[in-house]
């Protein structure tokens, strides 16, 4: 089964717990804090594998999670990381995040890999926040909790040629001619439920990649017939050809057909016009192709036409080493502009609002993923850690914001389920 799109929810592992420890030694005076920090939970990420051409493997996989990392202990001892989640998928596929839209990793090299969600870091044990001031802390941290996010999963298949047209009009006999893929062939429409992708090979053996497209029909690109379901692999190709059933046998007109498929093109994405065109003149063999070609020229412009008869393969060898003239001439361009594929960077450490307050009844709620991150990791079983907290909250500005709002002592304050009491 060919499956070009899956949703996934991702869930990084979260990071293991530091340890509060002290070291207790029968000769060693104040032996002072020994506990050891967690490992950090397991990123997951997207590593291309050659031998795969679907993503069926993904199809039943709705949530993926990854492991936490080893807590610490004590006598120093620090906790493993988890070892990362590898998801294999097949060169060329396109992953984006839902939230905000844009392309965390176009995927098109053998060598391609990426982390899709990171994993948290391990908190820290108490060994690591001893100060001249502090040598004796009585807190230690949580793990990070790990990153989640939902993403859509996009095969688009890596061609050079994409084929175009109408059902029936022969692009599946075409690549079963010029390639060893084997389409299945009947004599009705939508013989064609999946892409085929096919390995040319001309005759001064010059070699580029052909991709038969099926489901083209008037509506398709507003999800008629096979939909756009298939529309997005056309998106990486270099050259269209366009195939043209020339006998009109089923009373089309091939000039209509041609303005339809391009029509249906522009609806999807605009700049697959912009891609160069050629046009396969195809069923030949038939009786009225003849002058059916001769109409069609005239109204097509300067678009370059080439008869053929896949059946017979009459001018076959000539296209294909007219498509591969084309394409030496025609550089691959990436698939995305900078604008609109993810920087990690940027997305991982980017500054945003830290928080939100607003009143929910007589509790004043804060929201943000700051604050709700350092709850997580805040580990109440002594006051130092609670006061660690409150001063933390202090620096953000929320006791302040509070104030403003005109948060009165005694009142609750809720950040995720934990409630506290304000204190002026």
């Amino acid at each position: 089964m060919f499956v070009d799109e899956v949703i996934l929810e991702l869930q990084a592992g979260d990071g293991g717990n530091g340890c509060m420890a002290f070291r207790r030694e029968k000769y060693i005076e104040m032996g002072g804090p020994f506990g050891g920090n967690g490992g950090r939970g397991s990123n997951i990420k997207f590593v291309v594998d050659e031998g795969l051409n679907t993503l069926i493997d993904l199809r039943y996989k709705k949530i993926i999670k990854g492991n936490k990392g080893v807590n610490g202990e004590g006598k120093g001892k620090h906790g493993a990381n988890a070892i990362d989640v590898t998801i294999k998928v097949p060169a060329g596929t396109v992953i984006t995040d839902l939230e905000s839209g844009l392309v965390i990793a176009d995927l098109t090299d053998k060598k391609d890999e990426v982390i899709a969600a990171y994993g948290g870091r391990g908190g820290r044990g108490n060994m690591a926040f001893a100060t001249r001031s502090n040598p004796a802390p009585s807190f230690a941290e949580n793990g990070e909790p790990g990153e989640i996010r939902k993403v859509k999963v996009e095969l688009k298949l890596l061609a050079d040629v994409g084929l175009v047209g109408l059902p029936s009009v022969g692009k599946s006999t075409f690549i079963s001619k010029i390639s060893a893929a084997k389409p299945k062939i009947a004599a009705y429409h939508f013989t064609t439920l999946s892409p085929n992708l096919g390995v040319v090979k001309t005759k001064d053996n010059r070699s580029f990649v052909v991709a038969d497209l099926p489901g083209l029909i008037e509506g398709a690109s507003l999800g008629e017939g096979l939909g756009d379901k298939f529309l997005k692999h056309i998106e990486r190709t270099r050259v269209i050809a366009h195939i043209i059933d020339m006998s009109a046998l089923e009373g089309t007109n091939p000039y209509q057909d041609y303005l339809l498929i391009n029509k249906e093109l522009e609806n999807f994405n605009p700049k697959i016009l912009e891609k160069p065109q050629v046009i396969i003149a195809n069923k030949m063999d038939m009786a009225d192709s003849d002058s059916n070609l001769e109409k069609f020229k005239e109204k097509v412009g300067d678009i370059p036409i080439y008869p053929i008869s896949a059946l017979t393969n009459e001018g076959i060898d000539k296209v294909l080493v007219v498509l591969a003239n084309m394409l030496e001439k025609i550089e691959k361009q990436p698939l995305y502009e900078d604008d609109k594929i993810e920087s990690h960077v940027l997305y991982k450490f980017e500054r945003e609002q830290p928080f939100t307050i607003h009143k929910d009844g007589d509790c004043w709620v804060i929201l943000g993923k700051e604050v709700e991150k350092l709850l997580k990791m805040t580990r109440f079983t002594t006051d130092e850690a609670a006061n660690r907290f409150a001063n933390k909250l202090r620096k953000m500005g929320i006791d302040e914001k509070l104030r403003q709002l005109g948060a009165l002592d005694g009142d609750t304050v809720r950040i995720l389920d934990y409630e506290f009491e304000y204190r002026i």
